[in-house]
């Protein structure tokens, strides 16, 4: 039930009558029209925009033919209270007590599927996100990421989209030989007591590697260390698959699971890649040719050589890309043309992507790719995820750490715990870095809004058990009939903007916003329970320990939807605090 959508169209419907009865010139499209949540201030439930965007074709100020719609939408409406206009134009209206009865009742009444577009056509998505390297844990880089795209995957799925969650393992090039090698020496270190050649740049540094190699001795008694080329490719798979081990628990331990991992070397061992770039080379987007030095070159360095290029600026990019290195082999940018073909031929409706703030500049040649392989220009969706700054005492927090030269996951979530990594992850919009505070992450106040969002589910569920009841306990709903006081009415306002919150953060993919409507509805509600510390009137639970059912009704309506957006969010909801 969205009121908003619902008079929206409503709307839209009375002005098209008007127009039939030569009342009202219209243009072409309506999309401009729209109806949303006035600010409380004006103590209105919907405001649209309609006079504004017609003054102009009616060549009317925007005030007064609002004034001539204010009738036509008042007109055999038995839930609008009162219609007022304000300047510039807007059109507000107030509905009727008996209004918001009715929209609990919807509400109660439809618990699982309040807040979900049903009218919207459903469709098939494929999320891939975090894929780092599988050479050590994952980092507080990787985390903003991994949560941002799975609650983009629990909110598509809330919507009943299908949803398909991928993490692309790059088990192929330089960068898993010198791992393989790091692993290797790690061995060598705990089999023969051979130092670890620190100074070696090339090699990953990390004290987990040795948590690696214990496993690997272990579990591969009769393999012979002595001679890495004699036994680089088995080690390499060894060492990939604790490192994915390690990868599995860290996304765990943040509450989340892929349903796939796909690996690169797979692609390039099937010939994925050479069937990618002949489908290019088909539609004449492949040549031979020469680019200048990539930037951060050095130019006097750079050999200028014919190589294998895509046309990414047939697509916009600021220049051609590279296929094929030097030696002949594929560029890691050829074998992600390859995933995405993997992907296209998957028959998703939408490719989404989560990429790291360093990684930004790659979106053009990569969308350029998919819609060169798959003709469609939206296919692909990037989202960046920005830096994340680690504060306490009002300074950059470091942590000990033992995995290298940065802070990881699980440091974190030993530091703060999943809920408030993932809850304060997702509170500001992923395109703008983000202060994770830990002082505000651990206080109890409106400061920290985790705490304060379920605080509110905490309150209600305490009221509920002065009465023998939980907050799964069925409320008779007959003659219900409730009262509002401008609190609960400004409480209801707000719920009403559940299914809209949910349809933006669907289209958009901006799943920020469910934590941000939580902490104000949190708010709203805090405000309203405070009442009743100076009037007693206004408490919940009167002096005989009863409560009407009425205002357990209220009260479950705002304890559900807290539930729902924090499932949504993947955080808990205590009973108590």
């Amino acid at each position: 039930m969205n009121i908003f959508d619902e008079y929206l169209e409503k709307i839209k419907k009375i002005l098209l009558d008007n127009k039939d009865k030569g009342n009202l010139v219209l243009p072409n499209s309506l999309d401009g029209i729209t109806a949303e949540a006035p600010p409380l201030k004006f103590n209105s439930d919907i405001s649209t925009n309609a006079a504004m965007v017609l003054s102009k074709i009616n060549k009317l100020p925007p005030t007064d033919l609002a004034n001539k719609l204010v009738e036509p939408i008042k007109k055999d409406d038995p839930f609008i209270d009162d219609i007022s206009v304000i300047k510039p134009g807007f059109i507000n209206i107030k509905f009727k007590p008996i209004f918001w009865t009715k929209f609990v009742e919807n509400i109660i009444n439809d618990t699982k599927n309040f807040g979900i577009n049903k009218t919207e056509k459903k469709k098939k998505y494929l999320i891939e996100f975090v894929s780092a390297n599988p050479t050590g844990p994952l980092h507080v880089g990787h985390c903003r990421g991994a949560v941002l795209g799975d609650v983009i995957a629990n909110v598509l799925l809330f919507n009943k989209h299908e949803v398909t969650k991928e993490y692309y393992v790059n088990d192929y090039g330089n960068q898993i030989i010198n791992f393989t090698k790091s692993v290797y020496f790690r061995i060598r270190e705990l089999k023969f007591k051979e130092a670890f050649p620190i100074n070696d740049k090339d090699l990953y540094p990390g004290d987990y590697l040795i948590d690696f190699a214990k496993n690997i001795i272990k579990l591969n008694t009769k393999t012979d260390f002595k001679n890495f080329e004699n036994i680089s490719e088995e080690l390499t798979i060894l060492s990939i698959s604790e490192a994915l081990k390690l990868i599995k628990t860290n996304l765990n331990s943040l509450g989340i699971k892929h349903d796939n991992f796909i690996s690169e070397r797979k692609l390039v061992d099937d010939n994925e890649v050479e069937k990618a770039i002949d489908l290019l080379q088909k539609k004449h987007f492949v040549y031979k040719g020469k680019i200048d030095a990539p930037a951060g070159e050095d130019e006097a360095n750079w050999v200028e050589r014919e190589q294998l290029l895509f046309k990414s600026t047939d697509f916009g990019d600021d220049k051609d890309r590279a296929l094929q290195k030097s030696d002949g082999s594929w560029t890691y940018f050829a074998s992600d043309v390859a995933y995405h073909k993997n992907k296209i031929d998957r028959k998703f409706d939408h490719l989404i992507n989560i990429l790291g703030a360093d990684h930004a500049g790659y979106i053009k040649r990569i969308s350029s790719s998919v819609e060169a392989l798959s003709g469609s220009k939206n296919k692909l969706i990037c989202k960046v995820s920005q830096l994340v700054k680690l504060i306490k005492d009002k300074e950059p927090f470091k942590m000990s750490k033992r995995k290298g030269d940065y802070i990881t996951v699980d440091d974190l979530i030993n530091e703060v715990g999943k809920d408030a990594t993932r809850f304060i992850m997702l509170n500001r919009s992923s395109d703008v870095e983000l202060d994770f505070d830990f002082d505000n992450v651990i206080e109890k106040s409106k400061d920290n809004p985790l705490y304060y969002v379920q605080y509110c589910y905490a309150r209600i569920a305490s009221v509920f058990r002065h009465i023998d009841k939980d907050l799964t306990s069925d409320i008779k709903i007959e003659n219900f009939d409730f009262q509002y006081s401008e609190e609960e009415i400004n409480i209801l306002r707000k719920i009403s903007e559940w299914p809209k919150c949910i349809d933006i953060s669907s289209k958009k993919l901006e799943p920020h916003r469910i934590p941000i409507y939580l902490y104000e509805l949190a708010s709203l509600f805090h405000s309203y329970w405070n009442l009743g510390k100076d009037n007693p009137e206004k408490r919940f639970i009167n002096d005989q320990k009863k409560i009407t059912d009425d205002k357990l009704i209220f009260l479950k309506t705002i304890s559900n939807i807290i539930k729902s957006g924090m499932d949504i969010v993947g955080v808990s909801v205590p009973d108590r605090m």
